[in-house]
């Protein structure tokens, strides 16, 4: 009895301690923190138009995995590829000015190490801006079966413009304070990606954001930070905010409804009576993606829902045209 009793406490003793050992194996960076944040320019030659109107594009690419995202399904490399193909068909086609992504992925093993910010980048953007929020050696999600998780997971939100970028900050958001060290340990950073983009002869501030997407809280405290600094940039810059909010217009509780009834804030392809949703791409029902604009420095042109992307991702596109008043 005594006997079965010490075999039993020596094996949970190993158990403990393999599993502290991957705990901190799996969750530790794989990049220096210099390395959170780059600008490069490149040898592209971009070709932009002359007539002052300019466009932009806010995407939640979902690293490419369709409606697989966060699904406990197999990903071959097939899907990439194939939606891989399809983004870059459709922004040759629609030929955007700038273009923000969220999830994008720069090396991770459940893309299969394309790092997809450059291949969208060789369609001619010479300028980009990257900021890594999630940098991980060992991702083990979704948690069942293991041969399922993500494993190694280098992936961010990335800014591509046509137009010269002269700065970029990286802002770390608030992170859920309720969440178990296990858990927090392996999250994203929340981040509002801050760049400015020189157009004319003015500094055009661009704010990229991924909010919270399960913790109610956290999103609220995230969204008035967001737009404390939306404000601090328009009152001198014409500014430019946008990016998967997780909040929905259709629930007249949301967060966004702060800024969705500010009449002096613009919101490209919506008015309260009038909207097409952003998630999922398959069967659109929720709005959350959005791009938002001082409305006294940017003249609004159009703006709209491109369902034409279909499920290369989650979340649908969406695309402003503007001129600078």
């Amino acid at each position: 009895m005594k006997k079965g009793i010490k075999i039993t406490l020596i094996s949970l003793g190993i158990l403990s301690l393999c599993s502290g050992i991957f705990f901190f194996w799996a969750s530790a960076a794989t990049l220096p923190e210099s390395q959170y944040q780059k600008l490069e320019v490149n040898d592209f030659s971009s070709i932009t138009d002359t007539d002052s109107i300019y466009s932009i594009i806010t995407y939640n690419i979902g690293y490419l995995s369709g409606m697989t995202n966060n699904l406990a399904v197999e990903k071959p490399k097939t899907l990439f590829d194939a939606n891989l193909k399809k983004v870059l068909q459709e922004f040759k086609i629609v030929n955007p000015d700038i273009i923000a992504f969220q999830e994008i992925d720069y090396d991770a093993s459940r893309s299969y190490h394309i790092n997809q910010h450059n291949e969208i980048a060789s369609l001619g953007y010479t300028y980009e801006a990257e900021a890594v929020n999630w940098d991980e050696t060992y991702v083990p999600f979704p948690y069942w079966p293991p041969t399922m998780h993500f494993g190694k997971v280098i992936s961010g939100q990335s800014i591509l413009s046509k137009y010269q970028i002269n700065s970029q900050e990286r802002m770390v958001l608030e992170r859920v304070k309720t969440s178990p060290f296990y858990r927090d340990a392996f999250y994203i950073d929340r981040l509002a990606q801050v760049v400015k983009v020189q157009i004319e002869n003015k500094e055009v501030v661009i704010i990229n954001v991924h909010l919270e997407a399960f913790d109610k809280q956290t999103r609220v405290n995230q969204f008035h930070t967001v737009m404390d600094l939306f404000n601090s940039y328009a009152a001198t810059n014409p500014t430019i905010l946008l990016g998967d909010f997780n909040s929905d217009a259709n629930d007249e509780n949301a967060v966004i409804q702060n800024i969705l009834q500010n009449n002096s804030i613009g919101n490209a392809a919506f008015t309260n009576s009038d909207y097409a949703f952003t998630f999922n791409s398959e069967k659109p029902d929720v709005r959350i993606d959005y791009i938002f604009y001082s409305k006294n420095t940017i003249h609004y042109v159009d703006g709209k829902v491109l369902n034409q992307f279909e499920q290369a991702s989650d979340h649908l596109p969406v695309v402003m045209r503007f001129k600078l008043k």
